[in-house]
């Protein structure tokens, strides 16, 4: 009879980049899938709106944009 062994990966998974970015809600918690709207200035950042579902508190996220210059 023969043995089969399987092989387990001693590496812990890790979330999907844009997964662990998403916000939470400051009030109640709750994770926030998609943000409600965006807008681009043109200081180059980008902010988003986020609304909760569960408690309808509103807010904005701004992140500056990096500029990539290719030769």
């Amino acid at each position: 009879m023969s043995a089969i062994a399987e092989r387990l990966s001693t590496d812990t998974p890790r979330p999907a980049p844009r997964a662990s970015d998403m916000p939470t809600c400051p009030i109640c918690a709750d994770s926030l899938v998609a943000a409600e709207g965006s807008a681009f200035s043109a200081d180059g950042e980008l902010s988003y709106l986020w609304s909760c579902e569960t408690c309808g508190y509103g807010f904005v996220t701004r992140h500056a944009v990096k500029t990539f210059v290719c030769y």
